[in-house]
């Protein structure tokens, strides 16, 4: 869903004059960045509110930020004002564009405050211009190193022409811009809402097959757990220590990875149900380290350290053998007894809920969250006989892939309004479509 970025035929147009704006209408100006902005820094006003320069809601109060922002202590001497109104460049404006300052106050020395140099210059009107996906591309031009993130300099932006349509105009681009990304957030709000649904009903149908069965009228006895419940009478309830065996991966210098033998990393475990079948990472192993952490069907693998206890314990399981591969001292290898676990059956079993639950209770965390072996070892495991393990598999594939459909077409659904969106704000800000 692209806008096709012509203009009305009663539109008279002409040339920017720059590449990035291409064609303006005619009773737009284009100038110089430097004509339109100064940079700004004013310091010595410790007194002020602390702000954040952040990519999703602008310069705002750093008590709006939700993460584990570190507040600064001691002399804020050195930080920069910046007043309602001005622009920050940031090392993420690379790819993200300017930030607009909504409150006055103090940010990090490390940013560029700028100023409009008339109130001609509406601020919404640029707060769309500047983070609009023509205008980021123009910032490549003034990229002057790397450090965390890209240094944008003022000085070879300020050479850049920026459009200043008239004051009227800009505003009515504003208000027609606001009204329709609203409309369009709030479509992609709902189907978000509805992804997170469609995960939470497979969860379900998940937890309910792998502690319950597909027969509703099996006899059922107590697992012991309170968060569980009964389970099928005819199931074994065993700790994992009791039905297989445990290996940490290899940890190794950054020379020993990049090249080499396939390797299994933390995000093959962590984003996939099933291991894919060609790993992501490459390191230099040896025969011995290769059947020492060998990957092979039926292997289950767990995220084994993480900085939030949310995202340990994630488990992946191996549907074929894998050649000469290794895998991630992140993680640690679980492979059961031969005929004790069907691979179809642990790749829903040990993403189930219930797993989460009894992780989150257990883990350790201290400056990250970490998943030892001995913990690991006392996972409750609920062991149907393996023709049964078979069926519940086959009936959880069968339904988890429908609802995966379902979340796939929403995410489309998402990107393509994502990416109307985008075609919109770079058409009106730079005059492509006519909104009065």
């Amino acid at each position: 869903m692209n806008i096709i970025a012509t203009f009305p035929k009663s539109k008279v147009t002409r040339d920017s004059g720059t590449e990035w704006l291409g064609l303006i209408p005619s009773d737009w100006m284009a100038k110089k960045m430097k004509f339109l902005f100064r940079e700004h820094s004013r310091k010595g006003i410790p007194e002020a509110e602390l702000l954040s320069v952040t990519q999703s809601q602008g310069v705002v109060p750093r008590t709006w930020v939700e993460n584990r922002m570190v507040m600064p202590s001691g002399n804020l001497e050195s930080f920069k004002f910046i007043e309602k109104g001005d622009f920050a460049i940031s090392l993420r404006s690379f790819e993200g564009g300017l930030e607009l300052c909504h409150h006055d106050g103090l940010i990090s020395p490390a940013y560029t405050v700028l100023k409009r140099r008339s109130n001609n210059l509406i601020a919404d009107y640029y707060r769309y211009l500047f983070k609009s996906a023509a205008f980021i591309s123009e910032l490549q031009t003034s990229i002057v190193g790397i450090r965390e993130g890209k240094n944008i300099s003022f000085e070879e932006l300020s050479y850049s022409l920026m459009p200043i349509p008239p004051a009227g105009e800009q505003r009515a681009i504003v208000s027609f811009l606001d009204k329709k990304c609203a409309t369009i957030d709030e479509a992609v709000r709902i189907k978000d809402e509805q992804i997170k649904l469609l995960r939470e009903r497979r969860q379900i149908l998940i937890q309910q097959a792998v502690t319950r069965g597909l027969n509703p009228d099996a006899p059922m006895q107590d697992s012991g757990i309170d968060w569980i419940g009964e389970v099928p009478a005819h199931w074994e309830i065993l700790k994992l220590r009791n039905i297989g065996r445990f290996q940490n991966g290899i940890s190794e210098g950054a020379e020993y990875f990049g090249s080499g033998a396939p390797f299994v990393t933390y995000g093959d475990v962590f984003n996939n149900e099933i291991l894919p079948g060609t790993p992501s990472g490459l390191a230099a192993s040896d025969r011995r380290a290769q059947y020492l952490y060998s990957v092979k069907k039926g292997d289950v693998f767990f995220t084994r350290t993480s900085e939030v206890a949310s995202e340990i314990g994630i488990a992946c399981a191996c549907m074929a053998d894998i050649s000469m591969a290794t895998f991630s001292g992140f993680l640690i290898r679980f492979r059961p007894t031969e005929g004790l676990i069907d691979p179809s059956f642990a790749r829903f079993l040990f993403r189930s809920n219930y797993v989460r639950v009894f992780f989150a209770h257990e883990v350790n965390i201290v400056t990250r969250a970490s998943l030892g072996q001995g913990l690991l070892k006392n996972l409750p495991v609920f062991t149907p006989p393996i023709g049964e393990q078979k069926a519940i598999a086959r009936k959880l594939a069968s339904v988890t892939s429908r609802i995966d459909t379902a979340i796939s077409i929403k995410q489309d659904q998402i990107a393509t309004l994502k990416e109307y969106k985008t075609s919109l704000i770079n058409s009106a800000v730079t005059g492509k479509i006519k909104v009065i």
